[in-house]
């Protein structure tokens, strides 16, 4: 993958951690199970994680 193409996957995925956060606060607000959410939190560290791997890799 090119540099820009690593970058627009890194916003993608912080948008999206973004979003399940703030439905994990609603779940939690209402008492709802966040267990789900937490876990799709994980991965999405995870691949975080791997795509600024793989930019410092280019850089």
């Amino acid at each position: 993958m090119e540099k820009r193409e690593l970058q627009a996957k890194l916003d993608e995925l912080k948008s999206d951690y973004v979003r399940i956060q703030s439905d994990m606060d609603k779940l939690e607000y209402v008492r709802g199970r966040v267990s789900s959410a937490e876990q799709q939190l994980i991965r999405l560290e995870d691949e975080i994680a791997e795509v600024n791997r793989q930019l410092d890799k280019i850089e």
